[in-house]
């Protein structure tokens, strides 16, 4: 018999097919009830396959009493109560490393865009404004500039090495110092104040929600830009706003937002911004290397193996 596992979410479509494939799955995000849905199906339920915001909290466990593992298509886990599932004996994996090319390419498309405004230097000629308006304004350039990553985890290091290439110089801050060439910074706000790009690139939670703020705007200053790659949480969003509508930082370029999918439209007016749906991981080879990790967790378990990449 096949284990049967819970679908809090949909995922990539490849991948879920695969699930479905392999195991007894039951889609909860289609469920007109979710209480009646788990009563049904909650006392025979042995895994949970699950994908960006639902996660899995504390109460989704209490109402599957043979749970023993979460498999997250992601490597962020802060939708997943890994305390709960800790105390439970549950079993909780991600998929790292196999997105961090991806989205350090994507955080430096951010950089690039928000410094030379490639997007608005595009909506200029698609508008006809080069003929009749004459050349688009002179921009900023990479080269000399220096690039703080807020985060040097394996990602963060990724971004490093791309802007390495452009001719940035790189300072970092991260929660313990790490043996890498580049100057290291003690707090956010000394980082943001010896940059010209903040680049964020934390994990999301409770530790870092609205870790850069007014301070760290204020240290980044009218002549600095910020990029989100991370969470939408780890910014202070209203504040940034504010910030970014009185030019008291240059600009911000970001793929995540505090309540994705919706946006505040204030930031559509915004000429100062580059924005984007949160696509950083989503390229087919990423996305499929991604469910391929997923699956082979949940593989590995019922079969009894050692999991790839175990978070608790």
């Amino acid at each position: 018999m096949k284990p049967e596992v819970i679908l809090v979410s949909s995922i990539f479509p490849p991948t879920q097919e695969v699930l479905e494939r392999e195991f007894s799955c039951h889609r909860m995000y289609e469920a007109a009830d979710r209480e009646t849905f788990l009563r049904e199906f909650g006392p025979r339920v042995r895994g949970v396959a699950t994908y960006g915001p639902p996660g899995a909290n504390a109460a989704l466990m209490d109402a599957l009493p043979k749970l023993e593992i979460i498999s997250n298509f992601g490597v962020g886990v802060d939708a997943i109560d890994l305390t709960a599932a800790k105390a439970r004996g549950v079993a909780v994996t991600n998929t790292p490393d196999v997105l961090n090319e991806c989205v350090a390419d994507t955080g430096m498309a951010l950089v690039l865009n928000l410094l030379r405004k490639f997007p608005q230097a595009e909506n200029h000629l698609r508008s006809g404004y080069w003929a009749s308006r004459g050349p688009y304004a002179f921009t900023r350039s990479l080269g000399g500039k220096t690039l703080g990553v807020l985060g040097l985890g394996r990602i963060g290091e990724a971004v490093a090495r791309r802007a390495l290439a452009f001719g940035m110089t790189i300072r970092y801050h991260n929660r313990n110092r790490k043996d890498v060439p580049y100057a290291y910074d003690p707090d956010p706000v000394a980082l943001a104040r010896n940059a010209d790009v903040l680049i964020v690139v934390t994990p999301g939670g409770a530790q870092t929600s609205k870790l850069v703020d007014s301070r760290v705007l204020d240290a980044l200053g009218p002549d600095g830009y910020l990029v989100n790659i991370a969470r939408g949480s780890v910014v202070d969003e209203p504040v940034l706003l504010r910030y970014l509508r009185e030019k008291r930082i240059a600009g911000a370029g970001l793929d995540v937002f505090a309540d994705e999918p919706v946006v505040p439209s204030g930031f559509f007016a915004l000429d100062n911004a580059v924005l984007l749906p949160h696509v950083a991981s989503a390229t087919v080879e990423t996305r499929t290397a991604m469910g391929n990790l997923q699956i082979e967790n949940l593989r590995r378990h019922f079969s009894g193996q050692p999991l790839l990449t175990p978070v608790v």
